[in-house]
């Protein structure tokens, strides 16, 4: 272990993708869950798709290891454990209820947004760092996610939202 003084932006880089790679098999375990429990058919299938974009995006972060010669191995994130347990909360509170999916929506948004963050933050590391292949894959995950994000957002506009209100 490197002492604190002598870390790097490369370090950090590697810790961040460490937790990042964490982060989606978390996600991948609870998209099934956060599908079965949605009433909506739109949300359900919107979990359904992102659950097929995440094995990508595991397999993307798996290919930016083997670019740095480093085995593909997670870090316990703390912040998406916290992310995922309150749309669990969410699931058993409000179950059978109008507004269970604007909540499920709401935690695979705040998924989004936590992801979003980390893949800004990578690919611009990756990019100081002249890690070109990395970034490109980097790239190709945020801009799914901000995808995910925008059409999440249209489904709450559009139909979850409403239902939870009516």
């Amino acid at each position: 272990m490197a002492a604190a003084k002598d870390k790097t932006l490369n370090d950090l880089f590697l810790d961040t993708l460490k937790d990042i790679y964490y982060a989606e098999k978390q996600i991948l375990k609870a998209l099934p869950k956060m599908a079965k429990a949605a009433s909506s058919d739109k949300l359900r299938a919107a979990f359904e798709k992102h659950e097929g974009e995440t094995e990508g995006q595991i397999e993307r972060l798996e290919q930016v290891f083997e670019l740095l010669d480093k085995p593909a191995r997670g870090k316990t994130c703390d912040a998406i454990m916290g992310i995922l347990d309150e749309g669990k909360e969410i699931m058993s509170e409000y179950k059978g209820t109008e507004a269970l999916d604007a909540g499920l929506l709401a935690a695979a948004q705040a998924v989004e947004h936590y992801e979003i963050s980390r893949y800004g933050t990578l690919k611009q590391w990756a990019t100081q760092l002249g890690m070109k292949d990395a970034a490109k894959l980097l790239d190709q995950t945020l801009q799914q996610e901000k995808n995910t994000d925008v059409s999440l957002t249209k489904l709450a506009e559009t139909a979850v939202n409403l239902a939870a209100a009516a």
